[in-house]
């Protein structure tokens, strides 16, 4: 484990330097670890486990959508695909990755199949945290941790076959082994971290649920429609405020600040826009932190949690989630963006 500095404050940190692939291979040969889920992290996790020379298997229901796409991604029925049960019987490390509303619904089952060793791995805190909720209460005996990598599962799938990696974040919540801190960087690595950093499950589920409907992804919505409703009520094209709203910060400035930062950004835009951006910004943050004040403390006191649980439950769940994704997705703004990002070049059909 390395100490980096962050802004001032020293973190503990690890790295592929001194966590190797071969050394997480090494700790992991004796391990089958069984993906059960196969949704939005499952996909990620397991191939890049798979790519890496781990043992892993998947477990997900037979005729269901995720089945076959497990069966199309390479995983073999009855060798390294198996019903969710043969599953949980066959790993020695259950990587849970379910939705967390799944997870609560399975749990009895998963429950029963952790035997004394075995490791029980999440990548959300979510379940162990609200456990008064939840009423995931693992045994005594078996280890417990996570590695909650910084982006969806996709991003993880998709950077890892470039060559590169996404961070993330690393926590034990219990070591019946005294093997958890190997384990879980072991897992960390294989998984396709660029590189962990420390946390327990309580932060790490309270700055995911904040980032989510925070920064992320409410947060942005939001100020994506705002700006983009003002410039069309002052008689602004869609395209002109798709463009200035979402295009230029999307496809330009944000892989700039993901270079070098902010200030590079800002040192490489023009000085009309550094001048304003520079006397802005902090109007932008006062208006702001409080509402994130009050996203955080919803957050904490699990009014957030019991609303996910409450929702997600809910047989009908999906209908109504597809609905309000079909309310974005027929907006004025991303119906603008669906023409916008048709016409960028590498999307244009190549000309005999």
């Amino acid at each position: 484990m390395a100490k980096l500095n962050f802004g001032g404050s020293e973190e503990n940190v690890v790295t592929r330097e001194e966590f190797p692939l071969a050394k997480a291979q090494e700790v992991l040969k004796n391990e089958v670890v069984a993906v059960i889920g196969y949704g939005v992290q499952g996909p990620g996790q397991a191939l890049n486990q798979k790519d890496n020379g781990i043992n892993v298997i998947v477990g997900q229901r037979k005729g269901t959508k995720t089945w076959d796409k497990a069966v199309n991604d390479g995983f073999v029925p009855g060798e390294t695909l198996f019903e969710i049960e043969e599953a949980l019987e066959k790993g020695t490390v259950i990587c849970y990755l379910l939705s967390d509303a799944a997870q609560i619904a399975l749990w009895p089952t998963v429950k029963k199949h952790l035997t004394p060793g075995k490791a029980l791995y999440f990548s959300h805190g979510f379940g162990i945290t609200f456990n008064e909720q939840t009423g995931i209460v693992p045994p005594a005996d078996v280890d417990v941790f996570l590695v909650a990598p910084k982006g969806s599962g996709t991003s993880l799938r998709r950077m890892f076959l470039q060559g590169r990696g996404l961070n993330s974040s690393y926590a034990i919540f219990q070591d019946a082994t005294g093997k958890a801190f190997e384990r879980v960087i072991a897992l960390g690595i294989a998984v396709g971290s660029g590189y962990l950093f420390e946390t327990d499950f309580r932060k790490e589920v309270y700055s995911d649920l904040t980032g989510e409907r925070g920064t992320l992804m409410g947060c942005i919505q939001g100020i994506f429609a705002a700006q983009y409703e003002v410039l069309r009520a002052n008689g602004h094209s869609p395209s002109e405020s798709f463009n200035e709203t979402v295009e230029e910060l999307t496809q330009s400035l944000m892989p700039l600040v993901a270079e070098n930062g902010m200030d590079w950004m800002y040192a490489n835009c023009s000085t009309t826009a550094q001048r304003g951006a520079l006397d802005w910004w902090k109007k932008f943050r006062d208006a702001t932190k409080p509402v994130f004040e009050d996203l955080y403390k919803s957050v904490a006191t699990g009014v957030e949690s019991q609303k996910s649980i409450d929702s997600n439950s809910k047989p009908d769940y999906r209908e109504k989630l597809d609905a309000e994704l079909a309310e974005l997705r027929e907006s004025e703004l991303w119906q603008a963006g669906k023409t916008v990002r048709s016409l960028r070049p590498e999307n244009q059909a190549v000309e005999a």
